[in-house]
């Protein structure tokens, strides 16, 4: 068959049933000149180029397996991708303004950030939460808080991302509250729970449980939503956190893949099929400068995933293949020093993101170095997706930079890399093993020092740091978060405390208890334990008291 059947074929089934769905924005794409923009670019010698690489077997079709050129037929000519900026900071009430502010100002998605004291599973009220409440995302301790949140903002009608891993299913089950107080079908929701506990053990450290009832915690939520929440991401496997601590781009791709694959295993092991749950796994990638290398990275990605898929696991359905992605530009490239460039730097990141078919993207704000970004810092970075999506045009064709002979080769070599990576964590047994044994964390630490050697020695530039500095004022808006907001959630617990049904929540508490110790799905005590209001801090302390904490060993 050759290339001009397998196109005629793939237009004719593919492509027309997802235009039946999905019509494209435009009747016509054309260049400012007034020259069409084909759908799709084929090579322009089939015949030659098939001596050389099988065109189906590694690039194909957008649409279909292995998905190197986009997990739908017609990419963002149909639809742009979800432009989700990460929003969080003090309480409920100013983030959930925030919230408002961004999508009346366009943004199409909404993504949660957590402070600290809320990612690790303390209420405000906690005497470890002080001093952090509020900082570095919202406070959430309640399900009066989540009702906050989403105050006047329909849960129907957005999609929602949650950066949220150990008590992922908590948050998870005071948004499926909040919803039904709404009047919304869980089944209706649509979003993403990040739910990555491998990572925090690899990366980023915001742990609670050890791995077994770690990974028991996503299992459950996977058996759950599958049956409850179709339409809801059940984990994001994140390679963001990996490669902000200094991995490569090729280790970005091995380890969050490898850790995919462990996810997967968990889930059958706990009799899950795997057809059941795969279509609700997506991940989360990092956009970095090195252009060229980044847009292979998620081509790379994409197709090596759906390979594990399909011959590691035995998939049968194509949407159990497919490698869907959110993007954030790269919070470790930002400077404090000329702030102003880092709009560039964002905007080249996203670029690389769009060019690699990304599903949604956070871009950055200019301020980040320096402190919470301010509005207008915000509004700068989703004006920087908008610009790309309206103005520049290469939205316009579906993996415009397909067949170039660099791309081609970085996607090939990336993939191979990853591979070899992948092979030898198998041969420890598998991603928590590596992890046990800290190969990961040293390959990570290995990568980062000697990037930053190479900094240091300025054989890698960074503008406005090792050259091209200048003397400069900061003159940016800085937000401030108002320290009294600890004392106010504190009150508000208080008042909660002394509100709620103490019988009930005691009552509550003690199944958590029994239930933990067995193998019963907790998804639907949490959702009843919320709704009820237990606090996050009170669910999480009652599984401590069961399975204890994670303690990481010295490698």
């Amino acid at each position: 068959m050759t290339l001009q059947d397998q196109y005629n074929r793939w237009k004719e089934s593919t492509l027309k049933k997802s235009l039946e769905r999905f019509k494209e924005r435009k009747e016509r794409f054309e260049t400012t000149s007034g020259i069409e923009i084909p759908r799709l670019a084929l090579p322009p010698q089939p015949d030659a180029l098939s001596e050389t690489c099988d065109y189906a077997e590694k690039l194909g079709f957008p649409g279909e397996y292995p998905f190197t050129r986009g997990v739908q037929p017609t990419m963002y000519r149909s639809r742009f991708w979800t432009m989700r900026q990460y929003a969080g900071f003090a309480t409920a009430e100013e983030t959930n303004k925030r919230y408002r502010y961004l999508l009346a100002n366009g943004q199409t998605g909404l993504s949660v950030a957590f402070d600290l004291p809320t990612q690790i599973g303390y209420d405000a009220d906690d005497p470890i939460a002080a001093g952090e409440v509020g900082k570095v995302g919202v406070s959430i301790s309640s399900i009066k808080d989540m009702e906050q949140l989403f105050d006047q903002i329909p849960l129907d009608k957005v999609s929602t991302s949650m950066t949220i891993n150990a008590p992922a299913g908590v948050l998870l089950a005071m948004y499926i509250a909040v919803a039904k107080r709404q009047g919304v079908d869980m089944r209706q929701l649509r979003g993403t729970i990040q739910n990555d506990i491998l990572k925090e053990y690899v990366a980023r450290g915001t742990y609670i449980f050890p791995p077994a009832p770690s990974m028991r915690l996503i299992t459950d939520i996977f058996s759950f939503c599958a049956k409850e929440v179709p339409n809801w991401n059940t984990i994001s496997i994140s390679g963001y956190h990996i490669r902000e601590a200094g991995s490569t781009a090729v280790q970005e791709v091995a380890f969050t893949l490898a850790n995919g694959i462990a996810y997967v295993e968990a889930a059958l092991r706990a009799g899950l099929n795997v057809d059941d749950f795969a279509g609700q796994l997506s991940f989360f990638f990092n956009a970095h400068n090195n252009f060229l290398e980044e847009v292979a990275k998620f081509r790379a990605a994409r197709r090596l995933w759906a390979k594990i898929m399909r011959e590691r696991f035995k998939a049968q359905k194509p949407s159990s293949w497919q490698l869907r992605f959110h993007t954030q530009t790269a919070g470790s490239t930002l400077t404090a020093q000329q702030p102003e460039n880092n709009v560039v730097r964002v905007t080249l990141q996203a670029l690389a993101a769009v060019f690699g078919g990304t599903q949604s993207l956070h871009t950055n704000s200019m301020d980040e170095a320096l402190w919470l970004p301010t509005e207008k810092s915000v509004r700068v970075a989703l004006r920087t997706q908008q610009i790309i999506a309206y103005e520049s045009g290469v939205a316009d064709s579906v993996d415009p930079l397909a067949g170039s002979y660099l791309i081609e080769y970085l996607t090939d070599e990336i993939e191979r890399r990853a591979e070899e990576y992948i092979a030898k964590i198998d041969e420890m047994g598998g991603a928590m093993q590596a992890i046990e044994k800290g190969f990961m964390q040293n390959e990570i630490q290995n990568a980062a020092y000697a990037a930053q050697q190479a900094v240091e020695r300025g054989e890698q530039v960074v503008v406005g740091v090792n050259q091209f500095t200048v003397e400069e004022e900061l003159t940016l808006e800085r937000l401030k978060v108002d320290p009294a907001i600890e004392l106010r959630q504190k009150e508000r617990l208080k008042e909660l405390r002394e509100r709620r049904n103490k019988e009930k929540v005691d009552e509550l508490l003690g199944r958590l208890k029994v239930a933990a110790t067995g193998t019963e799905n907790l998804m639907p005590l949490f959702i009843e334990c919320v709704e009820n209001d237990v606090t996050l801090g009170e669910i999480c302390n009652t599984l401590r008291s069961v399975w204890g904490e994670y303690v990481a060993e010295g490698f």
